[in-house]
């Protein structure tokens, strides 16, 4: 089965407005756990560890006293409000789409780990790439481990979309490496992987511009449910906003759309 994975966003809302009905995320168990390892820690702490100024600090500090991960209540797809997830527009989805994303579809999380679209969440504030220290490691990549590799391939993942930041896809993709060489033992085959780059040409080169990519990323996970695109070989027929396959600069593995 096809799967697309994808970042999550910092600016997080709750909403009770479940167009499915909610899901327990997969690492529930373990998301508490960072709930607690995190609630331990003072504000000074905690506003060094996620890089914030003072008021977004005193406001994800309030928020670890008054939500907790067993209460949730949001579904995971409508709870972030990041660029990307504008251009995807969940709230006006189809009831094909809302089907298409809730089996097609994985958000990628510091957090959470890994999350359904259906998954019931709380606002946080933990990007996967805080220098939080566990018993496993001293950071977040430490944390999950190979364990969200494996989450996917549970899922019966085949074939995957990679449209994560190279910060959430470095959480997967050097796992899924390793089960292709053989480094590692994993059940099955390995899934094939694409990883899709927009950007613009400019002295023949591509340059990639961070927030056109976040609207492509989310333009293309919008498309994709609209067609129900079920094959990485599909989306090269990706256009929204005039993005075009370049294939010439595209690899197997790399999927280039210039515009």
């Amino acid at each position: 089965m096809l799967k697309i994975i994808i970042s999550p966003a910092k600016k997080m809302n709750i909403t009770e407005d479940a167009p499915r009905g909610l899901t327990a995320p997969a690492f529930l168990d373990r998301a508490l756990e960072l709930h607690s390892i995190l609630k331990g820690k003072d504000l000074a702490e905690l506003k060094s560890l996620w890089k914030c100024s003072d008021r977004l600090a005193e406001q994800n500090w309030e928020r670890l006293r008054s939500y907790s991960p067993e209460f949730a209540l949001t579904p995971a797809l409508l709870s972030y409000e990041g660029i990307q997830y504008q251009h995807m527009a969940p709230g006006v989805f189809s009831d094909s789409q809302w089907d298409y994303a809730v089996s097609h579809l994985r958000i990628l999380s510091g957090f959470y780990g890994i999350l359904s679209p259906t998954d019931k969440v709380i606002p946080y504030r933990l990007e996967m790439q805080a220098k939080l220290r566990t018993d496993k490691g001293n950071d977040l990549y430490g944390w999950w481990g190979d364990s969200l590799y494996r989450e996917l391939l549970l899922e019966g993942t085949t074939e995957l979309v990679n449209l994560a930041s190279a910060e959430y896809s470095k959480a997967v993709l050097p796992w899924l490496e390793q089960h292709s060489s053989g480094e590692t033992s994993f059940p099955g085959s390995a899934p094939s992987c694409v990883t899709c780059i927009f950007g613009e040409m400019s002295d023949g080169k591509v340059k990639v511009k961070g927030t056109q990519a976040k609207i492509a990323r989310g333009e293309m996970v919008r498309w994709m449910a609209e067609n129900q695109i079920g094959s990485t070989e599909d989306i090269r027929d990706f256009d929204s906003l005039g993005w075009q396959f370049h294939r010439d600069l595209s690899t197997d593995r790399e999927y280039v759309f210039v515009r």
